[in-house]
């Protein structure tokens, strides 16, 4: 595991050290599980868009014709 060092607003300090102290973790391990949410959370998504990205193409329709624009925004 390695230090590093990072610059928060006075402000948001107040607020990380309350929030750590009423869960019982430090500013530290909060910061950490936040970064590893974000971190799965664009791992998961990247994933699924290469695997979206790698299909094969397909049409789109059973071969009937789509409707035109005019028809679509008719009011």
């Amino acid at each position: 595991m390695r230090n590093v060092t990072v610059s928060l607003a006075d402000e948001l300090v107040r607020w990380a050290r309350v929030w750590a102290a009423e869960h019982e973790t430090s500013i530290s391990a909060m910061l950490s599980q936040i970064l590893k949410e974000k971190m799965e959370k664009e791992t998961r998504y990247l994933s699924s868009m290469n695997d979206f990205l790698s299909m094969e193409a397909r049409e789109l329709s059973d071969g009937s014709a789509y409707p035109s624009r005019e028809s679509l925004y008719e009011r």
